[in-house]
């Protein structure tokens, strides 16, 4: 009897961490819940293929399809579970919510710009980057932006790249 007891004690533990685990993981996979965030703002794709569709659901035809994870994207509308997005060349549609993340991306445009140790003009650069190329926003500043590019931190004037409001800080 005792044995039996101590098998149910256990098989209950074990139970109460899987449910535990198996919670977490699903919380951690649902950050696409966007629900009250404001509009417009900015995110990024979450996949390689995205389609962008010319209404807010499945049974308008596809007008695009992306192939570049963590593109940077502005939110601009919303409607139940599509966003309407505009990218860096102003082209827009709708996507599934689920296909979008928070993750903070930006694109360098116009001129091949440097990417500085701190935001000032005159700082020391870390690299080049040509336009088209993407890094992740690490932080931003009235006129200035914290990018992570292939491993590399540097800050770049905010008025070259596409993936943050001018009076922007975060």
């Amino acid at each position: 009897m005792c044995s039996t007891q101590f098998s149910l004690r256990l098989v209950s533990t074990i139970i109460v961490i899987l449910s535990l685990f198996f919670s977490n993981i699903c919380s951690a996979e649902d950050d696409h819940d966007d629900a009250g965030l404001p509009v417009p703002r900015f995110a990024s794709l979450r996949s390689d293929d995205v389609n962008m569709r010319i209404g807010p659901g499945t049974r308008y035809s596809i007008n695009w399809v992306y192939k570049h994870e963590s593109l940077p994207v502005e939110i601009i509308q919303e409607f139940d579970q599509w966003r309407e997005i505009r990218d860096s060349q102003g082209t827009t549609g709708w996507v599934h919510k689920q296909m979008l993340q928070g993750k903070r991306m930006a694109i360098i445009k116009g001129t091949t710009v440097v990417l500085r140790r701190s935001p000032e003009d005159k700082a020391p650069p870390i690299l080049k980057a040509e336009p088209g190329v993407i890094g992740k926003l690490v932080e931003c500043d009235i006129d200035w932006c914290k990018m992570q590019i292939s491993g590399h931190k540097g800050w770049v004037p905010k008025s070259d790249i596409w993936g943050a409001y001018k009076k922007e800080k975060f």
